[in-house]
C-alpha cells in the first residue's frame, strides 16, 4: 500500500519549506525580557548586530528592528502575508495610512496586492517582567489577475476563530484552531475578498493542531483532491503519522486525499498545517516581490522607486503604540474596530 506521506524533511531553522500555493512559512519564538520606556528590551543591545539581528542571543532576536523588535517599514508586491500570533502582541502600520494592535491568538490577514509598504514591531509592554512572543508568519500567493488588487487588510480576532476540540477513546484531547478553512461544519472568519482562500474551489486551510500527550486524532481528506497538504511538526517529543513514528521535528507533504491517523508520543505535540489547490503558475521572486515574470519584477522595483507604493505618513520606521494602548485596528477608511471583551 503507498505510503501518504510523499516527503519528510527535517524542520531545520526557518523559513520552511513550502508548497504552491505558499511561499514562505517562519516561525518567531523568543523569550523576550521585560520592557524599557521605549518598549524596547530592559537588556543591553551589546554583541547583536542590530538591523539584521536573527542569531538568537539569549534566545531572543532584534530582527531589523534597532530600538524596538520586529520588522520596521518595509514593500510588498504580488501575494499575501498572513500573520499568526500565538503570544506577545504586534504593532502594525502601513503606507495606506493603516495601524493595529493585535496578538494573544489573533490573526492579520494583509493582501499586498499591487503594493504595499508595512512595519511590523513586538512592542515589549510589560515592564519589570519577560514578553514571550511567538508567531507565525506565512506568505500566500495571488494569482497573476490578482496581483495588481487594492491592498487590504482583514484582522480575525482571536474570539472569532473557531477552536475545535476533539476527544479520542482514552479521554485523551486534541485541539484544533482554524486561522483558514472549515472543519466539522465550522469555518474560519473570511479572508480578505481577492485572497486565493477567498475562492469556494481552492481548499485553502490553515490550522495548528495541539494534542495533549498520548492523543490520537484523525486529520480529515481534503474537499479537493488536487489540494496539496504539508504537516509541520515543531513542538513535542515525537508524532506518528499512521505507521510512522518521527521523533525530530519534521516537515511532511502528505496526501490529501486520504485520512490520516496522528498520535502524539511522549509529551503535547503542536502540528501547524498548510493546505491548498496550487495556483500553477510561474513564481519569480526578488525579496519582498513575487510576480509571474521577470519583467514584472523590474517594474515593482521601478513602480516602488517611484511612488513607495503611497509613502510614508508615519515620523518613524519603527512607530508602535503607546504602553496601554489595547488591541484595535484603524483601517484606511478611518473606520477602528476593536475585539469584543
Amino acid at each position: 500500500m503507498k505510503s501518504p506521506i510523499l516527503q519528510a524533511l527535517p524542520l531545520g531553522s526557518p523559513p520552511w519549506v513550502t508548497a504552491d500555493p505558499f511561499l514562505f512559512c517562519v516561525h518567531h519564538d523568543d523569550q523576550y525580557p521585560a520592557g524599557n520606556e521605549h518598549l524596547g528590551p530592559e537588556a543591553s543591545l551589546e554583541g547583536r548586530d542590530l538591523g539584521q539581528d536573527f542569531a538568537g542571543k539569549d534566545g531572543w532576536r532584534m530582527y531589523h528592528g534597532e530600538r524596538i523588535p520586529g520588522f520596521p517599514g518595509h514593500p510588498h508586491r504580488g501575494f499575501e502575508t498572513v500573520t499568526i500570533v500565538r503570544n506577545g502582541l504586534i504593532d502594525h502600520s502601513d503606507s495606506l495610512g493603516a495601524t493595529a494592535r493585535f496578538g494573544h491568538g489573533d490573526v492579520q490577514w494583509l493582501t499586498a496586492g499591487t503594493g504595499i509598504v508595512h512595519s511590523e514591531m513586538f512592542p515589549l509592554v510589560k515592564k519589570g517582567e519577560p514578553n514571550p512572543t511567538e508567531l507565525f508568519q506565512i506568505w500566500l500567493n495571488l494569482p497573476a489577475e490578482d496581483k495588481h488588487a487594492p491592498p487590504h487588510f482583514a484582522m480575525l480576532w482571536s474570539q472569532d476563530i473557531p477552536c475545535i476540540p476533539f476527544t479520542d477513546s482514552a479521554g485523551r484531547r486534541t485541539t484544533v484552531t482554524l486561522a483558514a478553512g472549515e472543519l466539522e461544519g465550522r469555518r474560519a472568519p473570511p479572508p480578505p475578498p481577492r485572497s486565493w482562500a477567498s475562492r469556494p474551489d481552492t481548499d485553502v486551510a490553515i490550522w495548528t493542531v495541539r494534542m495533549e500527550p498520548g492523543a490520537t486524532w484523525t486529520l480529515p481528506p481534503a474537499k479537493d483532491p488536487r489540494a496539496q497538504r504539508t504537516l509541520y511538526f515543531f513542538a513535542g517529543d515525537g508524532l506518528r503519522v499512521e505507521d510512522q513514528s518521527f521523533r525530530e521535528h519534521q516537515i511532511l507533504a502528505v496526501s490529501g486525499d486520504v485520512p490520516l491517523r496522528l498520535e502524539s508520543l511522549g509529551g503535547t505535540v503542536e502540528v501547524l498545517m498548510l493546505q491548498g489547490r496550487p495556483i500553477g503558475q510561474p513564481v519569480v521572486q526578488y525579496g519582498p516581490f513575487v510576480m509571474n515574470t521577470r519583467a514584472e519584477i523590474q517594474q515593482a522595483v521601478t513602480d516602488y522607486q517611484r511612488t513607495r507604493f503611497g509613502g510614508w505618513p508615519f515620523g518613524d520606521q519603527d512607530p508602535v503604540h503607546g504602553r496601554e494602548e489595547g488591541r484595535f485596528a484603524r483601517h484606511a477608511d478611518g473606520r477602528i474596530e476593536r475585539p469584543q471583551k
